[in-house]
């Protein structure tokens, strides 16, 4: 009998760079829209994550892509697929 390999679905999200301080971690914050349960309206929730960026190439105000990988410390378990859109040079 020959086990079928079972193709791992990878999650990716899309957020905000909101810090670049460490060497070679961002920090991304994701929102996404919430139905209240009783009221109905749509309510903003957000999550903030590690991710890992490898060449230090975000800034604050980024709009990046980050995917799942397996945890590369106490509380970093992204990493940076690519930048979808750099922020606004003052």
């Amino acid at each position: 009998m020959i086990m079928a390999e079972a193709e791992k679905t990878v999650r990716t999200l899309t957020g905000r760079v909101v810090s670049d301080k460490m060497d070679k971690t961002i920090t991304v914050l994701i929102e996404r829209r919430v139905k209240h349960p009783i009221y109905g309206k749509y309510v903003k929730r957000s999550t903030k994550l590690h991710a890992h960026d490898e060449n230090n190439q975000c800034h604050i105000g980024d709009k990046v892509s980050i995917r799942e990988t397996r945890p590369l410390a106490k509380t970093k378990s992204w990493a940076l697929v690519e930048v979808l859109e750099r922020a606004v040079e003052v």
